[in-house]
């Protein structure tokens, strides 16, 4: 792993653009992430083997929904879903210079796959998740913001204001190995560090310059080996726990389909969730399409 103690002289310019989520189809994630959070299309097409749509939210944070598109021309998303089943595939982190962050990570003994360097408008790599805190790592170099119109048909967001998408907690085995990317390697910066209530969990938040943040979880040295998070992690080395979104007024009881959503309405016992004297509500990932979500109001972290 990387030998130094802070991120290199240039972090300021590494920003995490987006999290991205596969499903089978793009309809299926519209009454969550557009009808009850308010998602707003940015952009989205079709490429080789899946088609993109990013939603974008009242902070400019944005969720890319993926669903195969002629996967027999590149299976990588049909494999993920007949693998895994639906759920977070990515976190993008766009760079400046990825030829640069590409000989930070090879000198931390990473392995990029996936390296595509040949088109001058968007060139990128990927971090295996069994090497990148069992998340796919994908880090690119734009050379503009891409954006499209709607599509026919796409949905008029029913939430008025929307939700912000705070920040995705992913939960890691060891904090130490996550700290060495997502703060050495990958230019996070540290804004907070501390202990969970009832001390089974520990938390590090990491900020970039944009609009989404990353909240590290992991079990403390004193959590039992029967303990919620490390029974969730079991032997990976990690897994995207949740997204967390702060709403502007009351929860919702139903999602966009009409559906009731399954809750814990606490959330005292989600790890990455510190009750304040506002109200959560917890969507399980078997509710929403293999990704979980924790839904707060104003004063919630």
């Amino acid at each position: 792993m990387a030998s130094s103690t802070s991120p290199p002289s240039d972090a300021a310019a590494v920003v995490l653009d987006h999290i991205a989520v596969a499903v089978e189809q793009w309809t299926d994630a519209w009454p969550c992430y557009v009808h009850q959070l308010g998602g707003i299309w940015h952009s989205g097409g079709v490429n080789s083997g899946f088609s993109p749509a990013q939603l974008s939210y009242a902070n400019g944070a944005k969720v890319e929904v993926l669903q195969p598109w002629e996967p027999e021309a590149n299976p990588f998303l049909r494999r993920f879903l007949d693998h895994s089943g639906p759920g977070p595939h990515h976190l993008t982190f766009k760079v400046p210079d990825i030829e640069l962050v590409l000989d930070r990570v090879g000198d931390a003994g990473f392995e990029p796959v996936g390296v595509r360097l040949s088109d001058p408008q968007w060139r990128e790599a990927f971090l295996h998740p069994r090497q990148a805190t069992g998340v796919v790592v994908q880090v690119a170099q734009a050379e503009f913001e891409w954006s499209s119109p709607q599509p026919e048909g796409f949905p008029i967001a029913t939430r008025a204001p929307t939700a912000a998408l705070s920040h995705v907690t992913h939960a890691v085995r060891d904090l130490d190995t996550g700290l060495a990317l997502f703060h050495l390697l990958l230019s996070g910066d540290i804004t907070a560090r501390a202990i969970g209530p009832g001390g089974a969990w520990e938390y590090v938040d990491l900020a970039w310059p944009g609009p989404l943040a990353i909240r590290l979880v992991a079990p403390t040295t004193d959590a039992a080996s029967t303990s919620p998070l490390r029974t969730w992690l079991g032997d990976r080395p990690g897994r995207v726990h949740h997204l967390a979104f702060d709403l502007p007024g009351p929860l919702p009881t139903t999602d966009g389909s009409g559906r009731s959503t399954t809750t814990d309405p606490a959330g005292d016992d989600v790890p990455g969730v510190i009750s304040g004297p506002g109200s959560v509500l917890v969507v399980a990932p078997e509710e929403n399409l293999g990704t979980g979500l924790v839904l707060r109001t104003p004063e919630t972290r």
